[in-house]
């Protein structure tokens, strides 16, 4: 059975092989129709229903999205940002987290243990893009380094995560 760190572990115990195979399939295809959901898992539209329901309150699943092509929409070139900072106090933590999140090709925020202290995926058009959101990224805040690596192709993205 699944659990991470800052899981509910009562609520893992009370999931089951139909709440796994439900977010197995939603995670699969979040667009699917209620009906082709509870075919797949092997329950009546209203107990897929009422498990669906039940796992969205408990905070299992937080919201369903959308996989979407960004090459098709001229976001293609994908950049992972290191984060080294001098500063660790609870107001720059507050400060830096506003400061990133209020930059949209940001789409991932990680704060990491090791060398660096924080990891960025940023998603652009181009270089010229990136260069745009560094240059954001350094604004007004100091930070000790930025290191970027840029992705050359994306082989395996947005998997699903594994439940059984």
């Amino acid at each position: 059975m699944l659990t991470f760190g800052s899981y509910d572990r009562h609520m893992a115990e009370k999931l089951d092989h139909f709440d796994y195979r439900i977010l197995e399939e939603l995670q699969r295809d979040a667009g699917q129709s209620q009906r082709a959901l509870a075919d797949r898992v092997g329950l009546s539209q209203n107990a897929c229903w009422r498990r669906l329901k039940a796992l969205e309150a408990s905070g299992v699943i937080l919201g369903r999205t959308v996989v979407i092509d960004r090459e098709r929409l001229g976001a293609g070139f994908v950049v992972f940002s290191l984060v080294k900072t001098r500063h660790h106090s609870a107001d720059w933590l507050r400060r830096f987290r506003k400061h990133v999140s209020a930059i949209p090709e940001v789409i991932d925020f990680f704060r990491i243990g090791g060398e660096y202290d924080y990891l960025l995926k940023i998603v652009v058009g181009n270089m010229s893009g990136y260069d745009q959101v560094y240059k954001r990224l350094i604004e007004d805040i100091e930070l000790e380094t930025v290191t970027s690596l840029f992705a050359m192709e994306a082989i395996e993205e947005q998997r699903p995560i594994p439940l059984g």
